[in-house]
């Protein structure tokens, strides 16, 4: 990553992922031309080119540095010395929390992924994939251990959950009657309850 050249100027690929991500949200990424995108940042085509080979770059990386930040904390709090029912408690919270703080990011990517290339569309299966498969640990451990219910497959019960996560985009509202905060809690405590023996 470039260094900012004063101490009020972020990266130019922070600037150009800040400007995709805002017309993207706001007019489509088919309606954006990459002519947009770099006066908006400020930068050159050739800046942008420097750091991302095309516009579809900028698509496949507005959603994959939301999916590595959540990554890097699913990781943390299964790795936690708590008991597992916290443990997908905080997880749970977590990805609610963190998909709202990024909401055009989220919107953006499920709004525009057929715009993606197969090849690229498979690397971001694959992340998606490794996310769910660590999430999905944590419910199976439970399982095992007898903390969670075996009635319904651990699969389902985090189809359950990330269904409700994908949707955050199409209802919820900063100025709404319920902070982020709350909505995670809701819906984790709701996976719990679903899980309780």
């Amino acid at each position: 990553m470039a260094k900012a050249t004063d101490g009020d100027t972020p990266p130019v690929p922070q600037r150009l992922l800040a400007a995709a991500t805002r017309l993207f949200a706001e007019q489509g990424y088919d309606r954006t031309s990459v002519q947009e995108i770099v006066e908006a940042a400020g930068v050159t085509k050739g800046a942008l080119y420097h750091y991302f080979g095309s516009k579809e770059d900028l698509l496949q990386e507005v959603y994959a540095r939301v999916l590595r930040l959540q990554q890097e904390r699913l990781d943390a709090f299964a790795d936690a010395d708590a008991p597992v029912e916290q443990r997908l408690r905080d997880a749970a919270a977590d990805v609610v929390v963190t998909t709202i703080e990024n909401l055009d990011d989220a919107s953006i990517f499920f709004r525009s992924m057929h715009h993606l290339s197969p090849e690229k569309s498979k690397q971001v299966r694959v992340e998606r994939r490794r996310y769910h498969e660590r999430f999905r640990a944590l419910v199976e451990e439970g399982q095992r251990s007898g903390v969670f219910s075996t009635a319904t497959p651990a699969d389902l019960i985090v189809d359950y959950h990330f269904g409700s996560v994908h949707h955050l985009s199409t209802w919820y509202r900063p100025d709404g009657p319920l902070s982020r905060q709350e909505v995670a809690d809701h819906l984790a405590d709701l996976l719990l309850r679903a899980l309780r023996p």
